[in-house]
Parts: structure tokens; C-alpha cells; sequence
């Protein structure tokens, strides 16, 4: 038995966190979710599920979870373990169970090693001169909008494009299919929720079936017309793990290739409409941050600190544990709230204030451990690009209308974000 420091206490009240979570899923809620947040880390570090296992709140608690070793993901043995297995029969839920982030080792050291340092300075620095590119041309087309309509849809415009023509250019997926790709992984995300609806989960199997349809093509004309590209890569790097089996190999690659894209496409976007959402609200900011360049990136963490893309993640207790004082048995599934973590006042003082010159800045929006997110890197290289370019461009840029979100408990998104000049 593994345990940690008691930060906490435990609260009983299952009735109250049905109804702090529905106001975190409410417009309301996904708005503005700090007082939510608050809420559940008042009910304690460790807060129990209405359906069984605990949401973990405290940012200690969290980090321990999320770095320990003795805390695994869902994987599908888990799930084949549950009393209930038929919840996690889903065909979306089934794919994504495949995908690198639902692997345990040693399968997951195995692929995660062979991927190495994904987006490590070659790479970002190889990289670059296509993202700045992309990051002109689409603010070109966003002051062309603005000066026909003197108002435009920063998330249409910029922040959903942005990550889909990066990854689509590394990985070689034709322009033209960009918003087929966007298209799909809205719907599919549903799967990925806390506990989706029948109804969200038939949409994401028949997004599940078109990804399949169009990863498992692209590595077949991959395979079919080998280049010096990252796919191409990857094919003959797996041909050579498993001689004589093209189709686990395929397998594979398929699951490779469309994690890693439809993971860089929606948190990626998230975090830049949020950045320039929390800089736009207060105008000496966005000003301040024109004049003071040097401190685009401290700006870029505190945007990640104050509004995660994620709200949660969750894991597994590998055998029986304490948590922050609460023993926790082996296969509890537990939640870590990047958000309420990321807001706990024992990390971060006056949490809730936005402030780009933080000290001793923390968070936890990227995970840890094993499963660190592979695409921190070039995250980071995206936002901090296009706020480079768009505060020397768009000195005057302000809102013309509060964001509107997708209502979701799992991964935030920005569905509109209106601005003006």
C-alpha cells in the first residue's frame, strides 16, 4: 500500500457534487468555472463520485496521481474487469481504449520510446518557418473579415486553423481534407466524455468509423508511396518491430496516426482562444503584453494555469492506496480536475487573478509521468507565434462578445470567440 500526505478531508454529500458538476457542465459553468472549481475542492481533495470512484481537487493530490506509478489508465483489461463491462463497450470508447493515452506498460513504454522526443528542438525548430506561415495567412484572412464586416470569429478564423494545417502538414494530410478532419474529431470527442448520452455516443461511432476509414487509407497510400516524411517514418520503423505482420503493423500505425492528430487539434485550439480571450479582456493587458514581448510565454502558462483546454483525466489505482488521507481500493477510478488543481491557493497564490508575471508558477495542465502530453512543445510553438504576430498586427483588437463553449465535462472548446478592431 502506497500513501501520501493528508491535505484534505472527504465529504459524504454525493448530492452536492451532482450538483456542482451540473453547473460545470451549464453555459454558466463553462463560462466562468473558477466558483465551480472552488466549490469541489471545498468538498476535499477527495471528493466522491456520485457513481462511484472520486474526483481529486487539491493540486498535490493531483499531481501525485497523475506522476505516481502506482496509478494506471482505464486500459481495456481494466474495463474487462468492471462489474458493468457493457458501459465500456462503445465502438468510440472500444478505438480510443487502442490509442496511445489509454495504454499502460508495457505497451505504452514500448510505442512511447519509439516515438522518442516527439516535437524536440529539431523537430520545432524544422517546423517553424510552416507554422509562421500559417499563422500569416490566416490573420491576413482575418483582417480581410474584419475590414468587410469590421467583426469576425477569432475560433473560425485563426485558433481551429492553426493546429489542423500544422500536424496536417507533418504528418502530409492534404488541405483539402482539414475541415473533414475538424468535422470528424468534434463528433468523435463525445466518446471521451464522463459518462456520454446513447445519443453522443452514436455520433461518435459513426465519427470513430470515418477516422478509421481515413487514417487506415492514409498509411495504406503511405505504405504504397513511401517518402522521407514522419508517417513514412514510422512505417518502416514498425515493419522492422514486427516482421512478417504488415497487419498489426498497419494496426498500429493507424492508431498512431490519428491519436496524435485529432489530440493536437482541439486542445491546441482551445489554448489559444483562451489566451487571447483572458488577454483581450483587460485592454492595458493586451497592451502591456504588445509593449513587453519577452513575457509572451509567461503568458502562455498562466493561460494554461488559469483556464486548463482539459477539464479532467482519469486514472486507475494499480493496487490498494491512500490518497490525501482516504484509503482508495485497487481498479478505483479516480478524476483529476486540472482546473480546480491548478487553482488550489496552497500552490498558486490569489489564484484566481490572471497575472502574467506569477512567481513560482504551477500547474498540471500538460499531465505528468509517463503519460506527459507528447504535443506540449509544439502547443507552446503554436501559441506563442501567432500572439507574437498578433499583437504587433492587431494593436487595437478587442471583444465584441464573451466566448461560447461546447457543453462538455471532459475537453473544453471554444465555439466562438468574437472580436473587432
Amino acid at each position: 500500500m502506497t500513501a501520501v500526505d493528508d491535505i484534505g478531508g472527504i465529504t459524504n454529500d454525493r448530492r452536492a457534487v451532482i450538483s456542482v458538476l451540473r453547473r460545470l457542465r451549464s453555459t454558466d459553468g463553462q463560462h466562468t468555472p473558477l466558483p465551480v472549481w472552488a466549490e469541489l475542492r471545498a468538498l476535499g481533495d477527495v471528493v466522491p463520485a456520485p457513481w462511484g470512484g472520486y474526483f481529486i481537487t487539491g493540486f498535490e493530490a493531483c499531481s501525485q496521481v497523475l506522476r505516481g506509478r502506482d496509478w494506471l489508465v482505464p486500459d481495456i483489461a481494466w474495463q474487462e474487469r468492471q462489474p458493468d463491462p457493457e458501459r465500456w463497450q462503445a465502438l468510440a470508447t472500444q478505438e480510443m481504449s487502442h490509442v496511445l493515452s489509454r495504454l499502460n506498460a508495457p505497451v505504452h513504454t514500448c510505442q512511447r520510446r519509439a516515438l522518442g522526443n516527439l516535437f524536440d528542438r529539431h523537430t520545432l525548430d524544422a517546423m517553424r518557418p510552416g507554422i509562421e506561415e500559417h499563422v500569416d495567412e490566416l490573420l491576413d484572412g482575418l483582417d480581410a473579415r474584419l475590414r468587410d464586416h469590421g467583426e469576425a470569429d477569432f475560433v473560425a478564423a485563426v485558433s481551429e486553423q492553426l493546429p489542423v494545417r500544422t500536424v496536417g502538414r507533418w504528418l502530409g494530410i492534404p488541405p483539402e481534407d482539414h475541415a473533414h478532419i475538424l468535422d470528424i474529431t468534434h463528433r468523435q470527442v463525445h466518446a471521451q466524455e464522463l459518462l456520454p448520452t446513447k445519443s453522443q455516443l452514436d455520433v461518435s461511432a459513426k465519427a470513430t468509423l470515418r477516422l478509421r476509414a481515413y487514417f487506415t487509407d492514409l498509411v495504406r497510400q503511405r505504405r504504397a508511396r513511401p517518402g522521407n516524411d514522419v508517417v513514412s517514418g514510422w512505417i518502416r520503423h514498425w515493419d522492422a518491430e514486427m516482421p512478417g505482420d504488415q497487419e498489426a503493423a498497419d494496426r498500429l500505425l493507424y492508431y498512431l496516426t490519428m491519436f496524435i492528430t485529432i489530440a493536437s487539434l482541439e486542445t491546441s485550439s482551445t489554448l489559444l482562444s483562451v489566451a487571447v480571450r483572458l488577454l483581450l479582456e483587460d485592454p492595458a493587458r493586451w497592451d502591456w503584453l504588445r509593449r513587453h514581448p519577452e513575457h509572451i510565454d509567461d503568458a502562455i502558462d498562466e493561460a494554461l494555469r488559469y483556464d486548463p483546454p482539459i477539464h479532467l483525466n482519469s486514472r486507475v489505482a494499480a493496487d490498494d492506496t491512500v490518497l490525501a488521507g482516504v484509503p482508495i481500493a485497487k481498479d478505483t477510478m479516480v478524476h483529476v480536475l486540472y482546473g480546480a488543481a491548478n487553482h488550489d491557493p496552497r500552490r498558486n497564490e490569489n489564484p484566481h487573478t490572471f497575472d502574467i508575471l506569477r512567481s513560482n508558477r504551477g500547474h498540471l495542465t500538460f499531465g505528468g509521468g509517463a503519460h506527459y502530453c507528447l504535443g506540449a512543445a509544439l502547443a507552446r510553438l503554436e501559441a506563442q507565434t501567432l500572439l507574437t504576430r498578433l499583437l504587433n498586427r492587431f494593436p487595437t483588437l478587442r471583444l465584441t462578445a464573451g466566448p461560447a463553449y461546447a457543453p462538455r465535462m471532459v475537453f473544453r472548446r471554444v465555439t466562438s470567440l468574437k472580436v473587432t478592431t
